[in-house]
């Protein structure tokens, strides 16, 4: 007799590494440099170059946001884009501060201050690796977002009321950069201890059809 139409036997395909969603974040890499070199043309100084630099930043950060949504979507979440997201996120935050403080536009303590969490955050990550993936939270979205609309006002050539409105972006990004850095630690800890993060470990795998997969996902 032949089997439904359901095939609840069928194996599972693996989500392949290579995949549009991991090329997006590869791409958010690789126009970190580009970013830098347009930064830094003529000292900072020009404004074509500024807006330049501005443009290329502002492209980046968008695909921090389609990304996830489509690995979400097309079921192509992976261990890598898991980890690698939150990378891209950092070389790209991290560079744009490190560059705007060299500039002498950013105070250094607000980029000492957000570098050290990052870093910090990383570590943690690739220590409780072995034992479960935490993937970024709401709170860690909105301190990018927050990190990067802030920063998007530092680097376009405006004036006035715009530069008010980045530093105070900025200031409510730091407060959400330590919060969230707390939080990341609280929960690496009870994973490395037996516990569970915030985000419930997920349930023993069960028979489902090539339809359910592309069906679910979680955050990357």
């Amino acid at each position: 007799m032949g089997r439904g139409p359901d095939h609840i036997t069928d194996p599972v395909d693996p989500v392949p590494v290579v995949n549009i969603a991991n090329a997006l974040t590869v791409f958010r890499i690789v126009l970190v440099p580009v970013f830098l070199a347009a930064l830094f043309m003529e000292s900072g100084e020009s404004t074509v170059w500024r807006t330049v630099a501005t443009v290329v930043f502002a492209v980046a950060a968008l695909t921090d946001r389609y990304d996830g949504r489509i690995a979400r979507r097309r079921g192509l979440i992976t261990d890598f884009g898991k980890m690698a997201d939150p990378i891209a996120d950092k070389a790209l935050i991290g560079g744009a501060l490190v560059g705007l403080s060299i500039l002498g536009i950013l105070p250094w303590w607000v980029t000492a201050v957000i570098i050290a969490r990052e870093l910090w955050v990383t570590a943690l990550r690739f220590w409780v690796l072995r034992h479960k993936v935490i993937p970024a939270s709401r709170g860690g979205k909105l301190k990018t977002l927050l990190q990067a609309v802030a920063i998007g006002l530092y680097l376009a050539p405006l004036g006035g009321g715009w530069q008010i409105a980045a530093g105070i972006l900025m200031g409510l990004a730091v407060i959400v950069t330590i919060y969230t850095g707390l939080d990341y630690t609280w929960q690496a800890v009870k994973v490395r201890s037996g516990g569970s993060a915030t985000d419930a470990p997920d349930p023993a795998p069960a028979p489902q059809t090539r339809r359910a997969v592309g069906g679910t996902g979680a955050g990357r």
